[in-house]
């Protein structure tokens, strides 16, 4: 496979299309060599328009998503090289990679043992080393990962939720900056609405939910009540 060509086919009739149009974000798609983050045995579909699934597929959950979705997350963010961001499901390490190009420090938090030493392997053979990626599970554990004497724990420019939930835990809103943002797919399938909060104020925030996508869920992340009768 020329992966170069397949690189390049991939941002300019996938992504462009999809209104990424953010010339850093375009030049960083074609820096950062998603095929080296994909398993072997899925590596000629390291471009193309679908979730790669990764191992142990014990949960279908587990994926990278796909890469338009990826790449307009990224762009609504718009990380800067000063802010540290916190990601939760750090799969095969791809999306810490991206945002490890833009922010000073990434903390990534992935629930499966073998996928983040996984990510751990990608990230270093990617020469990335402001990307670190935790053990934990990020719904249930998140205060315990990101506090006590560590100097990278919260609050955070930018959270990113790799993956979708129903809705956005009020515990996580908290752990933004002012003037923070926090990007998530939030709903159910169908459709879901690619959600970013921004932190106007301490107890001010503001949302907006620009477009549509369906995206495997994170787990363990609260599901609402429902009755039946």
């Amino acid at each position: 496979m020329n992966y170069e060509q397949a690189r390049f086919n991939m941002i300019e009739q996938q992504i462009r299309p999809w209104d990424v149009l953010d010339n850093q974000v375009l030049s960083l798609l074609a820096v950062v060599k998603r095929e080296d983050f994909v398993p072997l045995a899925h590596k000629a579909l390291a471009f193309v328009d679908m979730e790669i699934p990764l191992p142990p597929q014990q949960n279908p959950s587990q994926c990278m998503l796909a890469p338009k979705v990826e790449a307009r997350l990224l762009q609504d963010l718009a990380v800067q090289k000063h802010e540290k961001v916190l990601e939760i499901g750090t799969g095969s390490g791809y999306m810490a990679a991206l945002l490890a190009h833009r922010a000073q420090q990434v903390i990534t938090l992935e629930i499966d043992p073998k996928l983040a030493q996984n990510a751990r392997d990608n990230l270093q053979k990617a020469g990335l080393y402001n990307a670190e990626v935790r053990t934990g599970d990020g719904a249930a554990n998140l205060a315990q990962a990101v506090s006590g004497s560590d100097p990278l724990r919260g609050p955070f420019d930018v959270i990113v939720l790799s993956g979708s939930v129903a809705e956005v835990p009020a515990s996580l809103l908290a752990l933004l900056k002012v003037g923070g943002r926090l990007s998530a797919i939030v709903g159910d399938e169908p459709m879901m609405r690619a959600t970013l909060i921004t932190r106007v104020g301490q107890d001010a925030w503001r949302t907006t939910q620009d477009w549509d996508t369906v995206a495997p869920r994170l787990l363990n992340f609260p599901e609402p009540s429902k009755f039946s009768f």
